[in-house]
């Protein structure tokens, strides 16, 4: 009679464990975890799957150095199966499993913490209106992503139209008024002489004598946005160009063949580093021929055929997530070591680096710097080499990349955590 009853009573026990089980795994997610480790089966998308939530007003936390910058996403129907149509890896947690890792994400013995991201940056992209949809890194992953972006123009940014935005991209814009100093190789080609005719066609409209001037116009605007609280991201040569443009901003450095007159013959004696972002101390290229335009570049665009792809990498400095979070999201990656790729311009010269701005990147061992980050006025800019993360030598002409391919880029990564750094402002300004 005995052994009936603790059988009897056995069985009682497990069925309430086996209906607790059923209850716990029936009930619904209270979080969704978006991993950006190695278990991530589409880093890039994953990124277009924050951006999107936050335009439907869902909480997303960053979780800064959890599984190499990981999304914690609120637990709805609607998010899991926006991931499904993506192909985005998730992960559905009860309440006590999210808790448990915000726990360890927030604990003083790691480098870890947790940004909430508070709305969708508005964005915009400094494009000619003739450019090709490909030729870009940013818009490529950009629409890979599905993140919604305009594209502005001299027209616009001189209107004050950056004001709508809170974020702007520039890619591979000469801002110095030489039209990519391609004038010893393309200069008859159909593309380049369309170009020169739209510039000068454009400069005219808006009042301005020469190209270079207008664009010297455009780097003015842009540094107000920044100064007034926007946020700029630059690739290959708007990098260099554009400070180079706002030290020349008291001289001609543009040969004949670019601006109808020759080249202050002291334009280098004329710089005014001030007024530059990141650089200071550079030495203007004044052949007119040579694909360079100064000696922040390196290497030099006429060294890259002596370079070896397979062994070309740049790293990822590491930083403190509870005391530089803004350097520590920019940085967010499943790898560290990142391959090269090169660009009009590929990488800084570190010596040429002014001291307030952060070094995100660089080759170990040498003076190339990679990535770099820094504040004017309220807002902040950063610079980032080279022209498209997985086509190591872009060409003119050459087709896109397919990101289908290299949905898991590293590379690629650094772009879209600028794109989403905006949309923590707040906290960064309580941090």
């Amino acid at each position: 009679m005995r052994e009936m009853q603790r059988l009897s009573g056995r069985l009682v026990i497990a069925a309430v464990f086996v209906l607790l089980a059923f209850c716990q795994a029936a009930a619904p997610a209270q979080k969704i975890l978006i991993p950006m480790d190695l278990k991530q089966t589409d880093h890039l998308k994953a990124y277009g799957i924050a951006y999107w939530a936050l335009t439907k007003n869902i909480e997303v936390d960053w979780l800064l150095n959890y599984r190499s910058g990981s999304f914690m996403i609120d637990g709805l129907a609607s998010v899991s199966a926006e991931c499904r149509v993506r192909g985005v890896a998730f992960e559905e947690l009860t309440g006590a499993a999210a808790a448990t890792i915000y726990s360890v994400v927030q604990a003083e013995d790691n480098n870890m913490d947790a940004v909430r991201l508070e709305k969708a940056p508005k964005i915009a992209v400094y494009v000619t209106p003739n450019a090709l949809p490909w030729d870009d890194a940013v818009t490529l992953v950009m629409d890979y992503a599905e993140i919604p972006y305009d594209k502005i123009w001299d027209t616009e940014v001189l209107a004050d139209k950056l004001n709508d935005y809170d974020w702007l991209h520039l890619h591979h814009e000469d801002f110095t008024g030489q039209y990519g100093k391609f004038y010893a190789s393309f200069s008859t080609a159909p593309w380049y002489v369309e170009q020169q005719v739209m510039y000068e066609k454009k400069a005219k409209e808006l009042g301005f004598k020469k190209v270079s001037d207008m664009k010297k116009a455009v780097v003015e605007k842009v540094k107000s946005y920044i100064g007034a609280g926007g946020f700029m991201f630059a690739m290959c040569s708007a990098t260099d160009t554009y400070d180079i443009a706002l030290a020349a901003k008291n001289t001609d450095i543009c040969d004949v063949m670019y601006d109808g007159d020759p080249q202050d013959p002291d334009a280098q004696k004329r710089l005014d580093f001030s007024q530059c972002l990141a650089f200071e101390n550079f030495t203007l290229e004044k052949n007119p021929l040579r694909y360079e335009y100064s000696d922040i570049d390196i290497p030099a665009s006429d060294m890259v055929a002596t370079l070896n792809p397979e062994t070309d990498y740049f790293t990822l400095f590491e930083f403190s997530a509870k005391y530089d979070p803004v350097p520590t999201m920019l940085t967010q990656n499943h790898a560290n070591i990142i391959k090269g790729f090169l660009g009009q311009t590929t990488n800084f010269k570190k010596s040429l680096i002014k001291k307030s701005v952060t070094i995100l990147a660089e080759k170990d061992g040498t003076e190339e710097v990679r990535y770099i980050h820094g504040n004017f006025g309220r807002g902040t800019f950063t610079f980032y080499g080279g022209h498209d993360p997985e086509d190591y030598q872009h060409a003119v002409g050459d087709p896109p990349t397919d990101l289908a391919l290299h949905k898991n880029s590293p590379g690629y990564r650094l772009i879209l955590n600028n794109i989403l750094f905006p949309a923590a402002k707040k906290k960064q300004q309580k941090t």
